[in-house]
């Protein structure tokens, strides 16, 4: 049994201001002195960086869908003891409380992962354009799952004090406490773009100071006491906490440690935090390449990892930087070991708006007003270093590019999967020991990648 405060921050729906509340608490907490460990439910890559600034430690990911809901509570407690044990753990929520993958009854939502916790739930309610009725609409998410407990609400963008007098004793008389008050001219903006907010690594000065704004702003208007109470008042958690090194084995040598180089930087700042901590698991030596500024390969580089991210906001200054895209172009022709993710894929192709990439696959890219997002069941159409042909993953796209390929090359495709029941086009690529797509898989939930990329290393290097 593992005792630990924890709290999820949760809304009626997106828009209502949790991400800001949920960095604002980690951020005051921490500056009262309390460790606090950072998590995000869902597959967002973004909001878990302003929550790594705000904590001072990596934000994690919870997500029964891409991780297994078994595998849930393991992840967390692995994230509160890492780099050391934490006072109190802060869960963002994603989208409404309730929402999840669609026309799975909820799976992967935010009250799924708080059930699975046995956390309580402070709600984050918009009262801009509302008075009494706001406590018609707790009553109903205090009610709707009696495996929720919904332990407090704080209401955000309040008006005037008659107008927080009226919505408070609304609230109140559900018998759900309200925690805290944000008034209207309280707001603070995170600029966003087409795929949400600006990542905080895109801005890292700009997003302290907003990060130090919520802090201030949650110090003053909510009852931390409260909340920290709240958040203490939740069961001690029984199992154990996941270990990446108990995923995956090792490869048995005597030599040094192979190179994994890790695209990073400001274009490929979507990575989960698992990823790095199972490829140091299976043996490699993990270092960060970023391809906007080195314009070499780390030397000793056996295999590359290129996750997802913005290049289509930096293809210009990618194309630039020559040198770095003819090394990873050689380097996959000499049949180097290369694993790629949405941007990944993108910055293989021949181009991208335009823009010279490298080359790598029969593949030009272009952005289009379309979103592409959600969750998605996908079997392996061809034996890779990422999977055996017919293996079953599952992952989630999300973009705004779309690819078209040359009949030119030996790419054979990746994937397939349905969309709402209708059986989508072969998707992704796999070229010698390149494997490149739209699809982000958590390797958490799938460490055998960690371990087939290791085998196909060492395999090259018998």
């Amino acid at each position: 049994m593992v005792s630990i405060p924890r709290l999820v921050v949760a809304a009626p729906a997106s828009g209502h201001g949790k991400t800001s509340v949920a960095t604002g608490l980690m951020a005051a907490f921490r500056q009262s002195g309390l460790a606090v460990s950072p998590h995000k439910v869902g597959p967002d890559y973004i909001d878990p960086g302003y929550h790594a600034l705000a904590a001072g430690r990596v934000g994690r990911n919870l997500d029964p869908y891409l991780q297994g809901e078994q595998r849930v509570v393991p992840l967390f407690l692995h994230g509160v003891a890492t780099p050391s044990p934490a006072d109190v753990a802060i869960v963002e929520g994603v989208m409404g409380l309730f929402d999840g993958a669609v026309g799975q009854d909820g799976f992967a939502s935010t009250a799924h992962v708080a059930a699975l916790l046995s956390a309580p739930v402070l709600l984050v309610v918009d009262a801009a354009s509302a008075g009494r009725s706001v406590g018609a609409m707790v009553h109903g998410f205090a009610t709707y799952d009696p495996m929720v407990r919904l332990g407090g609400v704080l209401l955000n963008k309040v008006g005037s004090d008659r107008h927080e007098r009226e919505v408070r004793a609304a609230v109140e008389a559900t018998g759900v406490p309200v925690l805290g008050v944000l008034r209207r001219e309280d707001a603070v903006t995170v600029p966003s773009r087409h795929l949400g907010l600006v990542p905080a690594a895109e801005r890292y000065q700009a997003a302290t100071k907003v990060v130090d704004r919520l802090a201030a702003l949650v110090a003053s208007s909510v009852d931390l006491p409260a909340v920290l109470r709240l958040a203490r008042s939740a069961p001690a958690l029984e199992g154990s906490a996941w270990a990446p090194q108990h995923e995956v084995r090792a490869p048995v040598s005597n030599g040094p440690r192979p190179l994994v180089a890790l695209a990073g930087g400001a274009a490929f700042t979507f990575s989960y935090a698992e990823t790095a901590e199972l490829l140091t698991a299976v043996g490699f030596e993990v270092t960060v390449l970023d391809p906007l500024h080195d314009e070499r390969l780390p030397t000793r580089t056996r295999a590359l990892v290129i996750g997802g991210g913005f290049p289509e906001v930096h293809a210009e200054s990618l194309s630039r930087n020559a040198s770095l895209r003819g090394e990873v172009a050689r380097f996959a022709e000499c049949g180097g070991a290369v694993v790629a993710e949405c941007a990944g894929l993108l910055y293989l192709g021949r181009d991208l708006d335009g823009q010279p990439m490298c080359g790598v696959l029969p593949v030009a890219a272009q952005m289009t007003p379309r979103l592409t997002l959600g969750y998605r069941t996908a079997v392996a159409l061809t034996g890779s270093l990422v999977a055996p042909a017919g293996a079953r993953v599952t992952g989630h796209e999300f973009h705004r590019t779309l690819v078209s390929s040359s009949p030119a090359g030996d790419a054979q495709p990746a994937w397939a999967w349905s969309v709402d029941g209708v059986p989508a086009p072969p998707e992704g690529f796999v070229q010698r020991s390149v494997h490149a797509s739209y699809l982000h898989v958590h390797w958490a939930g799938y460490p055998a990648i960690a371990q087939r990329l290791a085998e196909q290393v060492a395999q090259v290097a018998a």
